[in-house]
């Protein structure tokens, strides 16, 4: 495998080309087709997945059915990590969005890497805070933001995640369809139609086919995080 794939991953950025050799020998590379459900919620999970190229979607089932979108993952991210390290049953489904490259682990393999190299463990943890911090601020959003509110900060969770920043705008170049960004708002896809339109009357975005772009995003980020 080429090194510079692996070093491209936050998890292993910092690691020596030695480091990533013996790392890339435990590791297997798979493509999986779009719409390919990758985990389950509730099964039994032995394998941690880092993504190298597409998007995946997590997500668990309400007690009433509906599906609430958790997060959209793309290159460099990983999921399947909690029952690596607890053992327990998977939290959520993964789902690709599309044809998708990934690097597969296994728990064995993962936890002794763990135990080699310390700076993997660290990159991890800051990870993990990173998304218990943005699982409080989507808390909080669905709780105490109207729909324009909830609508914006999804917006921003995915422009945090994947968008391109060039001259304060910030480009999502594919954006999820309403349906989706309903399930991570907690609301209709009337409603997400609405907002998008709004926003975009009053200067904040501008939406071309499935490409989204804040105007000004420190303006945005300001009024809506």
């Amino acid at each position: 495998m080429d090194l510079d794939i692996l070093r491209s991953i936050p998890l292993f950025s910092e690691l020596s080309d030695e480091d990533l050799i013996e790392i890339s020998k435990q590791t297997v590379r798979q493509i999986y087709k779009k719409d390919n459900m990758v985990l389950i919620e509730e099964e039994v999970g032995s394998t941690m997945f880092v993504i190298l190229d597409g998007r995946v979607k997590i997500s668990r089932i309400s007690d009433e059915g509906r599906e609430v979108i958790l997060s959209i993952l793309c290159d460099g991210d990983f999921f399947g990590e909690m029952s690596i390290l607890d053992g327990q049953t998977r939290s959520a489904n993964a789902v690709t969005l599309e044809d998708t490259e990934m690097l597969i682990f296994r728990r064995e393999n993962f936890l002794q890497m763990l135990y080699e190299y310390p700076q993997v463990a660290i990159n991890l943890l800051k990870e993990l805070a990173h998304r218990l911090r943005r699982s409080d601020s989507q808390i909080k959003s669905l709780s105490l933001q109207n729909a324009l509110g909830r609508v914006a900060s999804t917006i921003l969770r995915i422009a945090d995640d994947s968008g391109t920043i060039k001259h304060g705008k910030v480009e999502i170049a594919s954006l999820p369809p309403q349906q989706d960004l309903a399930n991570m708002a907690g609301t209709s896809r009337e409603t997400i139609s609405r907002v998008i339109k709004s926003l975009s009357q009053l200067g904040y975005v501008q939406k071309q086919g499935s490409k989204l772009i804040i105007v000004e995003y420190d303006r945005f980020k300001q009024d809506f995080s």
